[in-house]
């Protein structure tokens, strides 16, 4: 599972170094792919051919599902780490999410994110007045009543 908030940067040949607690779990091949709301969505291999399993389960006749997975899966990138944990962003997903120098990642829960700092900060404290407002029953998986 992926937790916390990271701040590492992007280097000059568009390569970040995964923070130490994310390692183990994308050692083995990771998915890089376009996020919603501008950053990039990063998924063990293992983990995103669960997600991809679903999306192949969406009716065909829907254009919301066509439309969503041709953008999920045509922004996709599948990286292995180097030995020192660094993995290359592609070009175009950079450019996607905006990524300078410094950046934010942040654990998903199932997936990391990959910010540009800025615009997680704006995002951040955006939601987090809705956050500390939310009700019982707009938080997800509450099934307490």
């Amino acid at each position: 599972m992926f937790l916390g908030t990271h701040s590492p940067r992007l280097d000059e040949k568009g390569r970040i170094i995964l923070p130490a607690k994310f390692r183990e779990e994308l050692a083995g091949g990771l998915v890089l792919t376009k996020g919603q709301e501008n950053c990039i969505y990063v998924f063990s291999a293992r983990e995103f051919e669960k997600v991809h399993a679903d999306m192949v389960g969406a009716p065909m006749q829907s254009r919301q599902a066509r439309d969503y997975n041709r953008v999920f899966l045509s922004g996709a990138s599948d990286e292995v780490p180097d030995k020192q944990g660094r993995v290359t962003i592609p070009a175009p997903l950079r450019s996607y999410a905006g990524l300078d120098r410094e950046l934010v990642v942040i654990g998903a829960g199932n997936r990391a994110e990959i910010w540009n700092a800025q615009s997680w900060e704006k995002y951040l404290q955006e939601q987090e007045q809705a956050f500390s407002q939310m009700d019982e029953d707009a938080v997800p998986g509450n099934t307490q009543k």
